[in-house]
């Protein structure tokens, strides 16, 4: 009887070790799930204010003055502006 006794609180105290092992774990996975949800939330909002950003700079006013500020173009006007024309080749005559 006492050795039945013995085993039981062996598997008694195995069992509960076990248990207080698993919350901890449990815990520790939900804190560091939680962290992840966080950061992923952050990187949501930095990236919604990167393309709100992204589109502001687009614009084509903005591009337009960079364009003539920067690369130093202009319109293209009939003045400078050359035409190109494509001719088909002449067929070659066909020998008999």
């Amino acid at each position: 009887m006492t050795r039945t006794n013995v085993l039981l609180l062996l598997a008694m105290l195995f069992s509960a070790l076990y248990l207080v092992h698993t919350q901890y774990e449990s815990r520790r996975l939900f804190v560091e799930l939680e962290k992840a949800a966080s950061q992923a939330r952050k990187l949501a909002v930095d990236h919604e204010s990167l393309q709100a950003e992204r589109r502001a700079q687009a614009t084509p006013l903005r591009v337009d003055q960079l364009a003539r500020s920067r690369l130093l173009m202009r319109p293209a006007t009939p003045a400078i502006t050359q035409y190109v024309s494509y001719r088909e080749p002449a067929a070659a005559p066909v020998k008999p």
